[in-house]
């Protein structure tokens, strides 16, 4: 569903960068508020990321209208805040389809768009991929340019700052815009400082310091006299001398939302050779009001009505699994001072708002910093201290040595709490949750839990946290299957399953033949497995553990049964269902074993629901599964 173009007759004329560029210079500003009417509206019809595109829109129009994209090279930082770009780079009709199975993809994806150079969704990427590429364009010789937006809260990635060491070492030119939508630098913002931009950015001043090296290089005193004044009367203006020291050309802060300004700024930037920094200062939400106040908010946001300024509240069935592990985290510090909470940035997605109100003390944001989080609770966990890493699934990627090296190996007692494990939805491929267990079960040391419910995640956050070496839990996004919550806390006997349904007197199958059949769930899908189970009359045995394994179980159900279906919202390969089949052929045990999980590919976007479906894991799909093995057998 594409909306009506009447209302933006600007902007109906810029579908394409190369479009935009024929427009005169005056017509920007009003290209950018019919764009940021248009993510208002597409948004509001389809959900999506939302306050950080509004506080890029102007951004986006000077990037484009500036640069020769597609074949200057521009990265997005994550992509949030990269709905603008899609709009302007001939999407703009598909917008009400981000996120959704079959749409756009919720981030820069090149697949989808030559405009896209690099494909993103964690942070801090951008710096590093775009040194990359100017290297490439450099060798290729074409003049051709290379940018790379990346915000602020990102820069808070040890990645960024290593790019930035080595961009400014090499000397490339290339170009990385610092959009700074958190800090409070107004006074710095306006018209003088956007003069002394375009002063600093200009061919007058670059050549008086380009000369002046140059004249004085042979001259060491006077060289290092030179530079030291450069330096001194930049700094009385800009606040960038940690860019400078580290080999960059740092310009701004400028005022993000004066469209002309950044065109203005940038054209001068776009001939100065070497690495460059401009700073550039917008605000999340900006053009819509409420959006402005509560930022965190409108990050995400579902369908809405955009007069009505108000989000529809959602009314869950049952508590989020984020919700359980941040009722538990209240609870366990209520009775344990050492306690700490450890978080990368995720304080609202991880359920640890109220935690982090009632015990400020015991709570740590360490930022975008995911290696960071892994080793502080390993120091904390080694001077007796009690620390548990709330991290997603596919961030905890981001910290694997931190985790073998500094916590593993030591076994040092960090519970690891991981939210978004399996498929996430509408976020795709960067975001799914499908590696955790296979990356996590070949490291020494480590007990893994599947909870296969909500009072189970709770008792298995409470097993891990009494435990003197690492432990993980990991559960879904979203809610489970409203099972009764226990709010005393019980430890579980480690690598013990549970059996949940014996099989009944046996029928014949199609073939005449009588086929026992036990199903080995590994988490959250339970409520598809137990459906599967009674369709297909199979034993239902609730593993809880990947590691340790609960092996006398298996041996038993190996010895009773024909087949052994293994189910788990992750990877099959390296999976819970490989650590089954490791041991039934380490064991010599003699029966068949069928593995369903997440098959060898990255998952695209669309709802967990649409996934479970199209991947078979859902109850129907299960039950197709195991009769196509059975008849093959």
């Amino acid at each position: 569903m594409s909306l009506d173009l009447a209302h933006y007759p600007t902007l109906a004329l810029a579908n394409t960068p190369e479009e935009l560029r024929t427009l005169p210079k005056d017509k920007l500003t009003q290209v950018a508020t019919e764009l940021r009417q248009y993510l208002l509206s597409s948004v509001s019809k389809s959900s999506g990321h939302f306050a950080s595109g509004l506080g890029t829109v102007e951004l986006t129009v000077a990037l484009h209208y500036v640069y020769n994209t597609p074949f200057d090279q521009l990265i997005w930082d994550v992509g949030h805040q990269a709905y603008p770009h899609k709009i302007l780079t001939g999407r703009r009709d598909r917008m009400t389809t981000i996120r959704q199975q079959g749409g756009l993809h919720p981030f820069p994806w090149p697949p989808e768009s030559q405009y896209d150079t690099f494909a993103v969704g964690h942070s801090s990427t951008s710096i590093s991929a775009a040194i990359g590429m100017a290297i490439a364009a450099d060798k290729e010789g074409q003049n051709r340019k290379t940018v790379a937006v990346i915000g602020d809260g990102a820069l808070t990635a040890g990645l960024a700052f290593e790019a930035l060491n080595h961009g400014g070492d090499i000397a490339k030119d290339m170009l990385v815009i610092l959009n700074d939508n958190e800090m409070s630098i107004s006074e710095n913002v306006g018209a003088l400082n956007s003069h002394l931009a375009r002063l600093l950015t200009g061919s007058f001043y670059n050549t008086i310091r380009d000369g002046s090296k140059k004249v004085l290089s042979n001259v060491p005193p006077l060289k290092e006299f030179a530079s030291k004044a450069e330096e001194h009367i930049k700094g009385m203006v800009v606040p960038g001398t940690i860019f400078e020291e580290l080999g960059f050309n740092y310009i701004g802060p400028i005022d993000g939302h004066d469209v002309n300004g950044m065109v203005d700024t940038l054209k001068n930037m776009r001939n100065i050779s070497g690495p460059q920094i401009l700073h550039v200062v917008t605000k999340k939400g900006k053009g819509y009001d409420v959006a402005e106040k509560d930022p965190i908010k409108f990050h995400a946001v579902p369908k809405f009505n955009p007069d009505d300024e108000r989000l529809p509240k959602s009314v869950p069935t049952s508590p989020t699994y984020s919700a359980i592990f941040g009722q538990w985290l209240c609870d366990m510090a209520a009775v344990d001072p050492k306690l700490m909470a450890v978080t990368p940035a995720m304080r609202e997605g991880s359920g640890m708002v109220e935690f982090s109100k009632q015990y400020p003390e015991q709570y740590f944001d360490v930022a975008i910093a995911e290696q960071h989080a892994v080793t502080l609770a390993a120091g904390m966990a080694i001077r007796g201290l009690h620390p548990v890493v709330a991290i997603y699934s596919t961030f905890l990627q981001r910290a694997y040595d931190q985790l073998i090296h500094d916590v593993a190996i030591q076994k040092l007692p960090v519970l690891f709490a991981i939210d978004r494990a399996g498929i996430v939805g509408a976020d795709g491929p960067t975001h799914q949750g499908a590696f955790d267990i296979s990356f996590l079960r070949c490291i020494p040391n480590l007990v893994i839990m599947t909870p296969g419910d909500e009072n189970e995640c709770r008792q298995m956050l409470y097993t891990g946290h009494q435990l003197q070496q690492p432990a993980a839990v990991r559960y879904p996004r979203g809610g489970g299957e409203d099972a009764p919550i226990d709010d005393n806390m019980t430890a579980l006997e480690v690598g013990k399953s549970r059996t949940l349904r014996e099989i009944q007197p046996l029928s014949a199958d199609a073939n005449g033949n009588l086929k026992k059949v036990a199903i080995l769930n590994f988490g959250t899908l339970l409520p598809e497995a137990r459906q599967a189970a009674d369709a297909l009359n199979a034993t239902l045995i609730d593993m809880r553990f990947v590691k340790p394994l609960d092996t006398q179980a298996v041996i038993a159900a190996a010895q009773e049964h024909d087949l052994l279906v293994t189910l788990e919202d992750g990877a099959i390969k390296g999976g819970a269902g490989s650590e089954v089949g490791e041991f039934i052929l380490a064991e010599g045990l003699l029966t068949q074993l069928l593995q369903c999980g997440l098959p060898d590919e990255f998952i695209m976007q669309a709802t967990q629901s649409q996934m479970y479906t199209q991947l078979k894991i859902d109850a129907a799909g299960i039950v197709e599964q195991v009769q196509q093995r059975l008849t093959r057998a």
